[in-house]
């Protein structure tokens, strides 16, 4: 039966970084919503471009075209095993979706961890990012403090802070973040399958406390 594991957290927790490293000691693959919208915009597939006139008009894409691109991620071969999900669900419909589409695949969401960070923490992380024009690569002025970009190809590059990092629309992301997900929380905590897990310390600390909250290989 394959397995499926749901990463949840606010913006800033930490949920990418955990993904990917889970996916690689777990074997299972990493499905990253923002990955998969990106790669139907970038490929304009059916699903991107009806996903792209939404969003051109500054709209919410529905959640049925959002449901249909993590559907047909989930029906590739190297999901057969399982998957973890990062960024989806994000409400109690998409959940519920979620879990009807798994139980047709003979699946179901086996956990959900919830990665805490205080946030005062949160806030720290997100408007401490700073981003290379050039290449794009993420620093940050309390964990990888540069001024200029590194990497010889940017020829010392000034790194800016996006508009989304900025303190004062961090916060309002977390606010949202919070209240939207509060009953996404609750769903879970009803069906017996949310851990959580203290996002709050060393990376690897964070990993080895998410491995051992995880059913694997029927051990809890």
């Amino acid at each position: 039966m394959p397995t499926y594991f749901v990463l949840l957290g606010a913006p800033g927790a930490g949920k990418g970084t955990q993904a990917a490293e889970v996916s690689t000691r777990l074997g299972l693959p990493h499905v990253s919503s923002g990955d998969i919208f990106r790669e139907n915009l970038k490929n304009q597939t059916e699903l991107g471009v009806q996903a792209d006139g939404y969003m051109s008009r500054g709209e919410l894409v529905p959640d049925d075209l959002t449901i249909a691109m993590i559907g047909e991620r989930l029906s590739r071969p190297d999901c057969e095993p399982g998957a973890i999900l990062d960024g989806f669900p994000r409400t109690v419909a998409q959940a519920e979706a979620l879990d009807e589409m798994l139980r047709e695949w003979g699946g179901k969401v086996d956990a959900v961890a919830y990665i805490m960070v205080p946030e005062p923490e949160l806030v720290s992380r997100l408007s401490g990012r700073l981003v290379c024009r050039e290449c794009g690569e993420t620093f940050h002025k309390r964990f990888r403090p540069f001024e200029r970009c590194p990497n010889d190809k940017c020829e010392g590059q000034y790194l800016y802070q996006r508009e989304d990092d900025q303190e004062e629309t961090v916060k309002k992301r977390i606010k949202v973040y919070l209240e939207n997900t509060a009953p996404l929380i609750e769903y879970y905590q009803a069906k017996g399958v949310l851990v959580e897990v203290n996002g709050d310390q060393a990376i690897e600390k964070v990993t080895a406390e998410l491995l051992a909250s995880l059913p694997v290989n029927g051990s809890a």
